[in-house]
């Protein structure tokens, strides 16, 4: 059986931060008549690594919406039934290589638009035809407890996220529940410590509040021990530093802000593995900036098992970077977020390399969310351990209520992922 595209269009609409994105809808006619449809939209990051594609095309979305409408015509006889050729096609149309003619945004909506449609046709959830009969193991989620950095600014901690991971969790709607304890219990304690606490909160849904780098950790390591006796598993503190937003090029140096406090290369890997074993931390993204395939190495290598150290700007999901970090053997987990590379095929390379040399692969999504769900089916179609899709906010517990519903789905087949 073969289908085709029949109609494609796509508008714009607002973003988590209250930014514009693009929203695709593609209708699908298969060769015995039948339509169906999908429709898919893209988020978009704060901290962007500097090697991801362009997001949208000069003149911004609405450039991008009108080339939509063009474009449609040149997908018209691409059999839909085959994903590779239609992200081929879609790479082909835009002619360069960082997307830069449609926009990363925008290849991608389209791309997990027309999955999402095949997969109406066959009469399958999205996870079920991308992943086939053995998808049946659940993400553990990674969630944003307080923020920081670029997402949220004032005196909040420099480090991007300071992040919960349910590990001894034998379910993910239990994983999910105890990481929203967690976030519940760090906002009690923040309030406990400072009474003049509002309450605010991150582009992600984390809690950010004026406190110092360490003490955040301090009060989240304290609330994973806590919430670990009230639910009967252990859960652990994990953090994304986001390194390059706040890395000196011209002085090569690390520059904390919030504690007027600077770190050289040395320093900073010091830095990182004294927080590593003081905190039990189970996950470490981006410590480095995104150009130090070498100190990613460097900290992997002295961290060995007793932590998860993840690549996200110095791989942005782009195979041709993971292939440098597997020769330098930088890092042992990578971050999957599809609009950086811009199809679901390149997204899907990206990952099983990675998988193939031992790198962890967690799906992600961005600070700028929308309430598309499809990560959370392509965690579990792609065998994805973690996903890491924030705890509270609609945006964000869009795709974690939508991983409940696949584990409900799956019934006794469901399973978690390996961790380690």
């Amino acid at each position: 059986m073969a289908a085709t595209i029949s109609s494609l269009k796509a508008r714009k609409i607002l973003d988590s931060r209250g930014n514009p994105t693009i929203e695709v809808e593609v209708g699908i006619r298969d060769n015995v008549g039948g339509l169906y449809y999908g429709r898919a939209a893209a988020p978009s990051g704060a901290s962007r690594g500097k090697f991801e594609v362009v997001d949208f095309p000069a003149g911004g979305v609405d450039k991008a919406v009108k080339k939509v409408g063009k474009i449609a015509p040149e997908l018209a006889e691409v059999d839909v039934f085959d994903q590779a050729k239609v992200d081929e096609a879609l790479r082909e149309i835009d002619g360069t290589p960082n997307l830069s003619e449609l926009g990363g945004n925008t290849t991608v909506a389209i791309s997990m638009a027309i999955a999402k449609a095949v997969a109406a046709s066959k009469k399958m959830p999205l996870f079920r035809y991308l992943g086939g009969s053995d998808a049946c193991e659940l993400p553990y989620p990674l969630g944003n407890v307080i923020g920081g950095g670029k997402h949220a600014g004032g005196y909040a901690p420099d480090i991007q996220e300071y992040l919960v991971v349910a590990v001894g969790a034998k379910k993910f709607s239990e994983a999910f529940f105890a990481n929203a304890r967690v976030h519940k219990k760090v906002g009690e304690l923040i309030g406990d410590t400072n009474k003049s606490f509002t309450r605010g909160k991150s582009d992600e849904g984390a809690w950010a509040p004026n406190i110092c780098n360490e003490g955040a950790l301090e009060l989240l390591t304290l609330a994973c021990e806590s919430i670990s006796d009230e639910v009967g598993f252990e859960m652990r503190p994990a953090l994304d530093l986001a390194a390059s937003s706040f890395y000196d090029v011209e002085r090569e140096i690390y520059v904390y802000r919030r504690e007027s406090v600077m770190r050289d290369k040395g320093e900073q890997l010091d830095y990182l593995i004294n927080l590593i074993k003081k905190f039990r931390l189970f996950y470490v993204e981006d410590p480095l900036h995104e150009d130090d395939f070498e100190g990613f190495a460097e900290l992997t290598k002295k961290v060995g098992n007793d932590c998860l150290i993840c690549g996200d700007d110095i791989f942005v999901t782009n195979v041709k970077r993971i292939e440098i970090g597997i020769k330098s053997k930088a890092a042992n987990a990578i971050i999957i977020k599809p609009n950086q590379i811009g199809t679901l095929t390149d997204a899907f390379k990206a990952l099983e390399l990675a998988k193939q040399n031992k790198y962890m692969p967690v799906i992600s999504h961005r600070s700028g969310e929308t309430t598309d769900e499809t990560i959370a089916h392509l965690a579990v179609a792609w065998h994805c351990p973690m996903i890491k899709t924030g705890i509270v906010g609609g945006e964000r517990i869009a795709k974690l209520n939508e991983l409940i519903r696949i584990e409900e789905e799956l019934g006794n087949k469901a399973r978690m992922s390996r961790l380690k």
